[in-house]
């Protein structure tokens, strides 16, 4: 796994061993930020369940002037930071070694973000608590996007009533990227 583009493009970033993380793949991620490219200058990036931290090194390297990762693994933690030392990003970055929803607590009032990934591990319904989170938070608002990849057979059709709008949702052959919006 490497970054694909922007200042610390071609260095390869490390993974944690074992099935404890699933690294979206270069080829994903690569479609992903051909969708965001054209708005990642200056934005402040959220990475939850950040993992090895190669979406949020990929926003930074392409131009986002900070990023806050979120990963509860003390060693996948650790190895985000080793990463972002590879990639001599760490002084845009924060990371966070903690669940994500004690994160989002503790980042309320703190900072609005841009953009939001997540990536929780599958069918354990996090991503839904996130958004119940997120739907009254003060750190997105309209012009935030919320981007979940989730298992295809993910449902998301609570996501009106949560006053959240699917704006797009990209299909893979294993899993699938939302894009959400906070709606008027």
């Amino acid at each position: 796994m490497r970054v694909i583009a922007g200042s610390a493009r071609r260095i390869a970033l490390k993974t944690l061993e074992g099935m404890d993380t699933r690294p979206t793949t270069d080829r994903i991620k690569e479609t992903l930020f051909n969708m965001l490219q054209y708005d990642l200058a200056d934005s402040t990036f959220l990475d939850l369940f950040a993992g090895s931290g190669a979406i949020g090194i990929e926003a930074l390297s392409r131009g986002a002037k900070q990023a806050v990762f979120v990963e509860q693994n003390p060693k996948a933690a650790e190895v985000v930071r080793e990463n972002l030392r590879a990639t001599r990003l760490e002084s845009q970055a924060v990371v966070m070694n903690c669940d994500a929803l004690t994160a989002l607590k503790r980042l309320e009032g703190k900072y609005r973000f841009d953009y939001i990934f997540m990536d929780p591990p599958y069918e354990q319904g996090l991503e839904q608590q996130m958004l119940e989170y997120l739907a009254k938070s003060s750190m997105i608002d309209k012009q935030s996007t919320i981007i979940v990849e989730a298992s295809l057979e993910t449902e998301f059709d609570y996501l009106e009533r949560l006053g959240f709008v699917l704006e797009k949702n990209k299909t893979y052959k294993t899993n699938k990227h939302l894009f959400i919006y906070r709606g008027e």
